[in-house]
């Protein structure tokens, strides 16, 4: 019975190994159309939830919103391998001591959540995030990380992704932000379903001008020295 149970495990847990490297392999070359929380936040909304995604190439999105979601969200994404381990330490000292600090989790372990798994906080999911941003950090380029995530990202009720956040607040395509309103969308990601790019409360401008001067200090963003090394 034993050896029945512990066969079936090893069984299982093969063909998980060998269906998720084909799916993130897969997704290394085609576009992301829908997420899990495209459809968990349908299923959620009492009425009938528009969603407004629209998959575009990283050439077609302001390099602009590139520099200020790294800037707000993950400083280092192009120097670590997935897992910002300062970050990491910092939010667990911040919540250990009962304060609050956003930050402590990449733009890899972001988008393996947001394209693979479910927002609910548990064990298992952060354990299969780890997994998975294990995964995109050995098979994509950072080059496609950042594009996936600006990709499937959450940027307002229902609006998934940098096409469809650029029209819905500002009523332009992607590839032409401005740098304040790059700022302001980067601004929301801690909570797109509460908070609004434009016109921003008195909190997100505070933060929007934060993310501008961390794009100036930044300097010129670029992949380049990445995918060099990817090669």
């Amino acid at each position: 019975m034993i050896k029945k149970a512990f066969k079936f495990l090893f069984k299982t847990l093969l063909w998980f190994l060998v269906l998720s490297v084909l799916w993130v392999l897969l997704y290394k070359y085609i576009p992301v159309h829908y997420t899990p929380l495209m459809g968990i936040r349908a299923y959620q909304t009492n009425e009938q939830l528009d969603i407004k995604h629209k998959w575009v190439p990283l050439s077609e999105i302001s390099e602009e919103l590139q520099l200020a979601v790294i800037c707000a969200e993950d400083q280092n994404f192009t120097k670590h391998n997935g897992f910002d381990l300062k970050s990491i330490e910092k939010a667990y000292k911040s919540n250990k001591n009962g304060k609050k600090l956003r930050g402590g989790s990449s733009i890899s372990q972001q988008t393996a959540k947001n394209v693979f798994l479910w927002p609910e906080r548990s064990w298992l999911r952060k354990g299969l995030e780890t997994y998975f941003t294990f995964l995109i950090e050995l098979f994509w380029s950072k080059e496609r990380i950042l594009e996936v995530y600006l990709n499937s990202i959450e940027m307002g009720e229902g609006v998934f992704g940098a096409a469809a956040a650029s029209d819905y607040w500002f009523h332009k395509q992607a590839k032409n932000l401005q740098r304040y309103e790059a700022a302001a969308i980067a601004a929301i990601l801690p909570n797109p379903r509460r908070y609004r790019a434009n016109p921003p409360s008195a909190y997100i401008q505070k933060r929007k001008e934060w993310i501008v001067r961390q794009m100036r200090f930044y300097g010129t963003f670029t992949l380049d020295e990445t995918e060099e090394n990817d090669r």
